[in-house]
């Protein structure tokens, strides 16, 4: 115990893909990091066979999501040479396999001296396991799993990175696990649903209802056809026939839940995406009425002990080996289509001390903790067509992804489809600070188990932007241990210039990048609402009708070395901000 940092500046629970980059950004700005992780590997889900990375808009997030991505290609470049099949399946980064995004956020944390990554530590969620001093969140105690002591650190700010938002329930956050009625924030596809894949209007059932009821898990299992890297499927102990009997009538009648054509072969157990290597990333097929999620049983997830949710993900994990068993073996389908699903396997050089099976369940949605900003499906949507969804001027990150949602219950009778499955088209928007702000604790962000409605929540739970979260909450956590204001008094300008000097994207253009000289100061007129437009047109001449426009917000004069009509409007941008900043 005594070479382990009982004291440090900044704590993160959870070597989620969030709590990472919260560790690797706190780090690069000078904090002391302690990095706690109840598993032996690091990486959460992507590391964990979600190797198609989920947005909507390339471009809409940067930062560390950006630079995780940029050394995921720079990684098959290498290994393969440029005109590799590899680099074509890692689709510029955003496609990889399991062990190589473990790899990348491995490096990451390396090189952070600053950073001490300690593994089998759990923390259980029970308020006798925070300290808190004056009212104020201080530190933690988690269990070695190796040697079941007791250890407790010490920290300036903490940060939740898990997916459970377990440290924020017992510091005494409130939260919400349910899924709100549709009369509530009048948000579409909320509460009770059933609409087949594809349509545009709900079907019988659907009563907008809420239930305390949270969206299935699965495991994104990594599947290859390659021989000599297949390991084939096995039975597994506890299999039983009955739970996957009606397969058999769907692929023999073709019913599914959206219209046109019905999968085919293994496409009726898994949706898949290609991954370098002859591997694939596969998901719940949202076609089937039987697939790799497992709803329902998953209730009690967020708010359980670890001993329970081992317990589920040992049956999650049995149900999965079932299913595909059953779909290989059983004789009651098809010759062909055995055929077809027999030819899939584990990909037998991953996850090698896990039986070549995924090591993390898939938690999708755990407790969200409310915060200064209930981030609804509202904050997703555009304001009028053609718009964009609210800005929020405040934004810590871009983000672009559907409302999406899998199913909160299993086959019934006479529906369409799943309750609760949906995914409903949004515009790249902004996410405010005060998702990650929780209330009644001080010292503590949560950039994972962020604030949100459950139809909000579906949005902003994809990796990118929990990762450019988990980038904001370290960000500002240095700025808090460094300046000594609180992380909820912290000044916001502070935090929006240090995540643009990081080359984070607060709100997304069509039309310009980070890389863009004078970004910087066009995120900063766009975070006052000057620039509305989807594009900057940064090269083209300032008009004399903006140009006063901008100034006028400011508070300054033209600057003399601006000429409308003839000086670029990004030039003259960054020259507006530039002088009145000097005059702040």
């Amino acid at each position: 115990m005594e070479d382990l940092p009982l004291t440090c500046d900044v704590i993160v629970l959870g070597a989620t893909p969030g709590g990472i980059m919260a560790a690797v950004a706190a780090a690069r700005r000078g904090c002391s990091v302690l990095l706690l992780e109840r598993t032996a590997h690091v990486g959460g889900l992507p590391a964990n066979g979600l190797g198609a990375t989920d947005i909507g808009t390339r471009g809409a997030t940067g930062g560390l999501f950006l630079e995780f991505v940029g050394r995921i290609k720079a990684h098959y470049v290498k290994a393969y040479g440029a005109a590799s099949a590899q680099v074509k399946d890692c689709s510029d980064g955003y496609h990889f396999e399991p062990s190589v995004a473990e790899g990348v956020f491995e490096a990451m944390l390396a090189e952070q001296p600053r950073i001490t990554v300690l593994r089998r530590r759990q923390f259980d969620s029970a308020p006798a396991n925070v300290v808190i001093e004056h009212g104020q969140l201080r530190g933690l105690t988690v269990t070695d799993l190796a040697s079941g002591q007791p250890e407790t650190y010490l920290a300036q700010v903490l940060i939740d990175g898990t997916y459970e938002g377990d440290l924020a329930a017992a510091a005494g956050c409130p939260f919400e696990t349910r899924r709100e009625s549709a009369n509530e924030y009048r948000e579409p596809r909320a509460g009770v649903l059933y609409i087949g894949w594809g349509a545009k209007e709900p079907g019988a059932g659907s009563t907008g209802a809420g239930s305390d009821t949270i969206q299935a898990f699965n495991y994104r299992l990594c599947l290859t056809t390659r021989e000599g890297n297949k390991r084939p499927i096995t039975k597994p102990a506890t299999y039983r026939r009955e739970e996957y009997l009606s397969l058999i009538d769907d692929v023999a009648t073709g019913h599914h839940t959206g219209s046109g054509n019905p999968p085919s072969g293994i496409g009726w157990l898994t949706n898949m995406v290609t991954l370098p290597n002859g591997k694939t990333d596969s998901n719940n097929q949202h076609l089937a009425f039987l697939s790799t999620d497992l709803p329902e049983e998953n209730y009690p997830w967020p708010t359980a002990s670890w001993a329970w949710r081992d317990e589920f993900a040992r049956r999650l994990h049995d149900y999965t080996l079932g299913l595909l068993w059953f779909a290989q073996n059983d004789a009651a389908l098809p010759e062909a289509f055995r055929r077809a699903c027999a030819a899939w396997g584990l990909a037998a050089d991953e996850y090698v001390d896990n039986d070549n099976f995924p090591r993390q369940v898939y938690v999708r949605e755990g407790r969200r903790v409310l915060g200064e900003h209930l981030f609804t499906a509202h904050d997703a949507l555009p304001t009028a067509p053609g718009r964009r969804p609210p800005l929020h001027a405040d934004s810590i990150t871009a983000s672009h992804y559907a409302l999406d949602s899998h199913a909160h219950h299993k086959r019934e009778a006479g529906r369409v489809g799943l309750d609760g499955f949906f995914s409903y088209g949004t515009a790249p928007y902004t996410v405010p600070y005060g998702v990650m702000l929780p209330r009644r604790a001080e010292n503590l962000l949560t950039p994972v188990p962020v604030s949100g409605t459950h139809v909000g929540f579906s949005t902003l739970r994809m990796e990118p932007c929990w990762m450019a979260m988990g980038q904001a909450a370290g960000t500002a956590a240095a700025l808090s241990v460094q300046s000594g204001h609180s992380v909820r008094d912290l000044d916001r300008g502070w935090l929006r210039d240090a995540l643009l000097r990081d080359g984070a994207v607060l709100v997304y253009f069509r039309d310009a990048t980070p890389s863009h000289g004078q970004f910087q100061a066009l995120q900063k007129l766009a975070l006052r609402g000057l620039i509305a437009d989807w594009n900057a047109r940064l090269a083209e001449p300032v008009t004399r009708e903006d140009l006063a426009k901008w100034c006028a917000a400011l508070g300054i004069a033209p600057p003399a070395d601006v000429t409308p009509g003839k000086s670029a409007r990004g030039e003259a941008m960054a020259a507006v901000v530039a002088l009145a900043e000097r005059r702040a």
